[in-house]
């Protein structure tokens, strides 16, 4: 296939142009820095305000795969802009240059639209593409891991350092960002289903508790740490401590407090991806060991 992929500079999206390439499909991607040149990979200079470079991103891809987007932001317009003014940016492209199949990458956060302005911001984008006319998938993943996250490393942290403050009581399913691309292909294919949503995992029913899966990053990084709950109270301290430190680089901050305090962030297995479309490879003991190993190598961890 010929494939127009917008977040292809970020983590998911890096996995997935990795992926494409090696799986000899045709690429164009947006870029707003320079990129090293790749076979097989044309970068296109612009963002998504760019209607030019959204124009050339589209222009011959029998699909599009909407990764981009904004997962933190300090206040609702940041959100407003990246995950909402972005995809319909993205679907005015795809109407104006006659491709049908549009494959968007939403959050479970959608799900609980009202809990944070992310989760809020994700809901309108599923709806535009809803309305959008075009022949649409989309996917919420869970908490997505792998090489390359900066969102992930700090649990790892947290793990060598022998205290993890994991989250309120609850559970959650994860992904990793190679399964994750693979579905992202999948459904851009010709032949996919149309019109489907997909909560997709690693394959573990009812997902992790907070507790089972702090113990797994822990023997990924070879360590038994102390594991405390934080209550939300907690959380959200521990998130004005952070944006009062890191400013606009802070990881934790009161929305995503809100989001992380959430007992239940485990995929609805009615939603599940259809067996004979794809299943998950990596088996997730496996895939954080490999992780951890890409981290230390990297000097990351």
């Amino acid at each position: 296939m010929r494939l127009a992929i917008t977040g292809g500079t970020g983590f998911v999206g890096s996995h997935l142009l990795d992926i494409a390439l090696g799986e000899g499909h045709r690429v164009a991607a947006l870029t707003r820095r320079d990129q090293p040149p790749r076979e097989g990979l044309d970068w296109i200079a612009g963002d998504l305000q760019d209607r030019d470079a959204l124009r050339r991103l589209v222009d011959g891809a029998d699909a599009i795969i909407h990764v981009a987007g904004t997962i933190n932001a300090p206040n609702a317009a940041g959100f407003e802009k990246g995950n909402v003014q972005g995809t319909l940016a993205m679907l005015a492209a795809a109407t104006a240059g006659g491709v049908r199949r549009f494959v968007h990458v939403s959050s479970l956060a959608a799900r609980e639209p009202k809990l944070s302005l992310y989760g809020g911001s994700k809901a309108r984008a599923e709806e535009l593409v809803h309305s959008s006319g075009l022949d649409w998938a989309i996917v919420r993943p869970p908490a997505v891991y792998g090489p390359g996250d900066k969102e992930t490393l700090e649990l790892f942290r947290m793990a060598k350092l022998g205290l993890m403050l994991m989250p309120p009581k609850g559970r959650v399913s994860v992904i990793h960002a190679d399964d994750l691309a693979r579905l992202l292909l999948a459904l851009a294919a010709p032949s996919a289903p149309s019109n489907i949503l997909v909560e997709p995992d690693d394959g573990k029913p009812g997902g992790w508790t907070h507790r089972e899966f702090a113990r797994a990053l822990a023997a990924a990084v070879g360590t038994r740490p102390a594991i405390l709950s934080s209550p939300g109270i907690l959380l959200r301290a521990a998130a004005h401590l952070d944006q009062w430190w890191r400013g606009e680089k802070a990881k934790l901050t009161t929305d995503r407090a809100a989001y992380f305090s959430h007992r239940n962030w485990v995929i609805e297995p009615k939603r599940a991806c259809p067996p004979q479309l794809w299943q998950p490879r990596i088996e997730t003991l496996q895939g954080l060991a490999d992780t951890a190993a890409w981290y230390r190598t990297e000097g990351w961890l």
